[in-house]
């Protein structure tokens, strides 16, 4: 059964910030163009990455506007992730960006607790049901206090037609499995640490992280997934993996939130422009940092070119 969603590349554009936390517009734009430049034109703001758990509606309104401005009319599927903490809030959202002319959206389970089964049906119902000429993604996280199954998904398509996609990139090879054979309808956006296991299942969609901070090893993984491509699939998870943990290694320990990680990898895959601050509260990574980054990379690759 063919999925709803095409299978790609979906990647994030993070958002840069000045000292006084506006947009820095004209990098905003460069970076968009870059990510292009890198073959990527499936490209979404407002996950967690994005921070579009921090953004007020003034700030929402304005890089939506940008969003669109640098997008449409270009060769470039979008989408507009959502967060919110109620159904009103998450539709009054996506109408500002519908009205700016998006039509996919991700959208996330409201966070302020778990929602119960016949809370989770009202809220796809209400939502998806606003925005029929829409395609929605949902964000499987374990910070909305609850992680959906296949059984839960299995329910939901068969009852909302403009759900499209998920995005599990933490759900485990057992659950995986359940979810690509159980509900083919979707197409399952995974990241570098479940995307072999998910190709090896059947068909499934790449959202790249740590791998965009590596020349081609993004392109890379999702063409050896399309191809069935078992061992170089492995091979390069295991040198993503490798950098991880000598590139990024003392990093990690410090737990920060995704942001913080994306903004440092957009940095070292090459566009030095991006700043590394993150909106109130939440904290980024300094100059410092990043520069231990690099020497940790330029290390790194000189012992892979040996």
């Amino acid at each position: 059964m063919p999925a709803r969603y095409p299978r790609t590349i979906l990647a994030t554009c993070v958002v840069p910030w000045d000292e006084q936390e506006k947009l820095l517009e004209a990098v905003f734009r460069d970076e968009i163009r870059y990510l292009q430049g890198l073959g990527l034109d499936h490209l979404y703001i407002f996950g967690t990455a994005g921070e579009g758990y921090a953004v007020d509606t003034p700030r929402f309104r304005e890089v939506v506007a940008v969003f669109a401005d640098e997008t449409q009319g270009k060769p470039i599927q979008t989408q507009v992730g959502v967060i919110g903490l109620s159904t009103a809030n998450v539709i009054e959202r996506i109408r500002i960006a519908y009205e700016a002319g998006f039509r996919t959206f991700q959208i996330s389970l409201p966070a302020w607790r778990g929602l119960n089964d016949v809370e989770l049906r009202r809220y796809f119902d209400d939502v998806c049901g606003a925005f029929p000429d829409c395609n929605f993604l949902h964000y499987n996280l374990g910070s909305a206090y609850r992680t959906l199954t296949a059984d839960d998904y299995r329910v939901l398509v068969d009852r909302v037609p403009n759900l499209v996609a998920t995005k599990n990139t933490f759900v485990d090879a057992g659950n995986l499995i359940d979810l690509i054979q159980n509900v083919p309808e979707l197409q399952h956006f995974l990241g570098e640490s479940n995307y072999p296991h998910g190709c090896m299942t059947g068909t499934c969609s790449l959202l790249p992280s740590i791998s965009l901070a590596l020349p081609g090893m993004t392109r890379a993984l999702y063409d050896a997934g399309q191809a069935g491509d078992v061992q170089r699939l492995f091979e390069l998870q295991h040198q993503i993996r490798l950098f991880t943990r000598q590139v990024l290694g003392p990093l990690l320990r410090q737990r920060r939130i995704d942001g913080a990680y994306d903004k440092l990898l957009l940095r070292l895959s090459g566009f030095e422009a991006m700043p590394l601050r993150l909106l109130s509260p939440y904290q980024g990574f300094d100059e410092d940092d990043y520069q231990a980054c690099k020497q940790r990379l330029d290390a790194y690759l000189a012992q892979r070119s040996n």
